[in-house]
């Protein structure tokens, strides 16, 4: 049996249509057809039927799908041992939120970097609801991302790394003019500069503020972290942040933090894999020193 039919029946799985999954792997989809139909007469039964336009799995589609899934676990582990066993080697592909790569997991790199020299790291800044659905849909081997962002079920093994606090913070002269984000029903004319609109505390924030009803001026929204602690240093707006992510401007004097009554102001920090992924010496590693992340 080709495994190359049975990476094209679990793509077409995974990705719900004989048409994404040829976008996925780079084929018509005439060969998504022939692939399928090949596959259905070595096996000598119906894998899909139609439903309407679309290609739905039979009952024994269904059975298959668990055979298949082991079948390339099998050959993960076969790689694994290649590349992994004896020296620590091979490719891992690595999503992370921009605030755990910043702030935490530079000591992380560092530590593997020194025990797995030999490993190419494929490490992404990367919004972390992508992150969930790239571990979902197998793009990524590992991600370190925010719990907080749900969705994942049973499909995704987690392991803890923390429970952080989140802060407001604004300049020292903005905290002075505006220290009062706890009263409610007003509008208050201060900008709120944070991350995109999936940005997990933003969402939080963005919670509050409604529960509250609080309106602030409008929001600045950017992708860097250090480019928002500067503007919030100068005056421009306020934030809502990690703790661990402004420790040293509060530290300093540069940033002071606002109260809230914000409910449960943590976020908890994960390292997660899908849950059929082999876990191979190199992965172990990775997930080892994460778990160790204060």
């Amino acid at each position: 049996m080709d495994l190359k039919y049975l990476n094209t029946f679990r793509a077409v799985v995974e990705m719900g249509s004989f048409v994404k999954a040829a976008d996925r792997l780079n084929y018509t989809q005439s060969a998504i057809t022939f692939q399928m139909s090949q596959l259905e007469k070595e096996l000598d039964t119906q894998l899909f039927e139609k439903a309407g336009r679309n290609m739905v799995l039979t009952q024994a589609g269904k059975l298959l799908v668990p055979y298949v899934n082991e079948v390339f676990a099998s050959v993960d582990k076969l790689y694994a041992f290649h590349n992994d066993l004896q020296q620590c080697q091979g490719d891992l592909y690595i999503g992370a939120g921009e605030t755990l790569l910043c702030y935490k997991l530079p000591a992380v790199l560092k530590e593997f970097h020194q025990q797995a020299p030999k490993a190419k790291l494929h490490l992404q800044s990367m919004n972390c609801y992508d992150i969930r659905d790239e571990l979902l849909n197998g793009s990524l081997d590992l991600g370190v991302f925010y719990e907080d962002v749900g969705g994942f079920g049973s499909n995704l093994t987690v392991y803890p790394c923390g429970e952080y606090p989140l802060v407001l913070v604004a300049s020292p002269d903005m905290g002075k003019e505006y220290s009062d984000f706890i009263t409610g029903d007003r509008r208050i004319p201060v900008s709120f500069i944070i991350n995109e609109t999936n940005c997990i505390f933003r969402q939080i924030f963005e919670d509050y503020l409604k529960e509250k009803s609080l309106i602030l001026d409008h929001t600045i929204e950017l992708w860097s972290i250090p480019t928002i602690k500067n503007l919030v240093k100068s005056d421009v707006g306020i934030s809502y942040l990690p703790r661990f992510a402004v420790a040293g401007e509060l530290a300093a004097g540069e940033l002071v933090e606002l109260p809230t009554a914000v409910s449960h102001p943590y976020i908890k920090a994960v390292c997660a894999h899908h849950k059929n992924k082999w876990i191979s010496p190199l992965v172990q590693l990775f997930i080892d020193l994460c778990k160790g992340i204060e």
